[in-house]
């Protein structure tokens, strides 16, 4: 009888610590972590300066933005749509270089650790057709 209650409480207490456990990796997945300012270079149809800022928003979630400099003029963007799963990001944006306001910028990348790797595409609004396309890396400030 002893032992079997022991082994009920061993049961009990396992199942509390992996429940644990269970959230712990669920809330690391938001982003949170990430938050920061992140700077580095971007590169494919031309090149130049990228900043990535990722902060804590007070719904609990993250929000971002970016800021790139390019041949055709610097600019600064939020972003629309922000996923994390485990280490990737996910990411997309109103080019605002686009005077007629018909393209997006989609980011993806990895991170680890104090870098983060990716690619980015420019596509018309709501389409999977590139009109053009590079990659980005930047590191924690």
């Amino acid at each position: 009888m002893r032992n079997r209650r022991c082994f009920w409480l061993f049961v009990f207490v396992l199942f509390g610590v992996c429940s644990g456990v269970r959230s712990e990796v669920r809330q690391s997945t938001n982003g949170e972590q990430y938050a920061g300012t992140w700077s580095g270079t971007w590169d494919g149809s031309g090149s130049g300066n990228f900043e990535l800022t990722l902060e804590k928003s007070k719904d609990g979630g993250v929000t971002g933005k970016v800021a790139v400099t390019t041949d055709g003029g610097n600019y600064t963007a939020p972003f629309k749509a922000l996923s994390f799963d485990d280490n990737k990001m996910n990411a997309k944006y109103d080019f605002p270089l686009d005077v007629s306001a018909s393209s997006e910028v989609v980011l993806m990348s990895t991170i680890e650790g104090s870098i983060a790797k990716g690619t980015w595409s420019l596509r018309p609004k709501g389409q999977e057709s590139e009109v053009a396309k590079g990659t980005w890396t930047v590191t924690r400030k």
